[in-house]
C-alpha cells in the first residue's frame, strides 16, 4: 500500500487528487472502521491510518474519514481548545471574524465554511478549493483585513518567503493571529535552502519533497519576528497525554507557530 500512496502522490497533480478524494475517501473510510485510532476532526475512529509521504513515507498518519495528517489534527485541537475561533455566538457587539485560508485543506475546508460566525476565504494559486487565485508574494487584500490567517505547509514551497512573510503581516489586522506551520526540523538550528538544486528528484531527496525549495529550521521562529510579528512556539502536544497522541496519531513535540500583530 505505501509504494501504491507514494506512486499516486508523486505523479498526479494535487488538483486533480482532490477531486478524486471525495470519491475515495468514504470508501477507506468504510473498509477501515475500527476503535484504535480517532480522527478529533470528525470524531470517527479506525483500526488503521493510511501511510503517507511523497519520498519516506509515514505509517498511519493519513485519516482515512477526514484525510487529515499529523498537523491538521494538532492544529484542530489547538483551535478548539485554546481559542475563541469555533466560537459561535454572535450579537449586537460583535461582528464576524475575517478569517484567511491559503491552501485549503480539505479537512477543514467544509467545516470552516459553514461557522456562520466567519467571514471565510480561502485563497491559492491553483487548488480547486480557492476563492481568490492569489500570488502569495503579491496578494490583492487590503493592509489589516484579517483577524485570522490559515498558512500552513505553504512557505517551504515558496522561493521568496521573506517577501510572502511580509505580505501576510500586511494584511494581518492590529491583534490578530496568522497561525503559520511549516514542516520543521527541530535538530538543525539554522534553515537550509540552495537554489541551484532544480531537479526534482534531487529535491525531493534534499528538501523531502520535489516541490520544497528549503528545510526549516529552529531560527523559523525569528525569522518571523524579524517581520514584525510576535511569535509563540505552542508545543500543544506538551499538554495531552501519551494515550491522546497516540490515539489522534498527533507528532510528539510539534510546534505550532502562532503569530501576533
Amino acid at each position: 500500500m505505501k509504494k501504491i500512496f507514494k506512486l499516486i502522490l508523486n505523479t498526479i497533480p494535487r488538483p486533480v487528487l482532490i477531486r478524486l478524494s471525495y470519491v475515495v475517501r468514504p470508501v477507506l473510510a468504510f473498509l477501515l472502521k475500527g476503535e484504535t485510532y480517532t480522527d478529533p476532526i470528525d470524531g470517527k475512529s479506525f483500526k488503521t491510518f493510511l501511510p503517507y509521504g511523497y519520498g519516506n513515507q509515514r505509517n498511519n498518519v493519513l485519516s482515512p474519514s477526514t484525510l487529515s495528517l499529523e498537523r491538521h489534527r494538532l492544529l484542530w485541537l489547538f483551535l478548539q481548545n485554546e481559542t475563541d475561533f469555533f466560537k459561535t455566538e454572535i450579537n449586537s457587539n460583535t461582528s464576524k471574524l475575517n478569517v484567511l485560508h491559503f491552501a485549503p485543506e480539505q479537512a477543514f475546508y467544509k467545516r470552516f465554511k459553514n461557522l456562520k460566525h466567519l467571514n471565510y476565504t480561502t485563497t491559492d494559486l491553483e487548488s480547486p478549493l480557492a476563492d481568490v487565485k492569489a500570488d502569495i508574494c503579491n496578494l490583492p487584500f487590503k493592509a489589516n483585513s484579517y483577524d485570522i490567517i490559515l498558512c500552513n505547509h505553504v512557505l517551504e514551497h515558496i522561493p521568496d518567503d521573506k517577501k510572502a512573510m511580509h505580505e501576510l503581516y500586511r494584511i494581518l489586522k492590529p491583534g490578530g493571529m496568522a497561525i503559520l506551520q511549516i514542516p520543521q526540523d527541530l535538530n538543525r538550528e539554522f534553515t537550509f535552502e540552495d537554489d541551484s538544486i532544480t531537479d526534482k528528484d534531487e529535491r525531493a531527496k534534499i528538501f523531502g519533497q520535489y516541490d520544497h525549495v528549503r528545510i526549516y529550521g529552529r531560527d523559523y521562529f525569528e525569522k518571523l519576528r524579524k517581520i514584525g510579528f510576535k511569535v509563540e512556539e505552542v508545543d500543544y502536544t506538551s499538554t495531552l497525554t501519551k494515550e491522546q497522541i497516540a490515539k489522534y496519531c498527533l507528532a510528539n513535540g510539534e510546534i505550532i507557530p502562532v503569530c501576533l500583530k
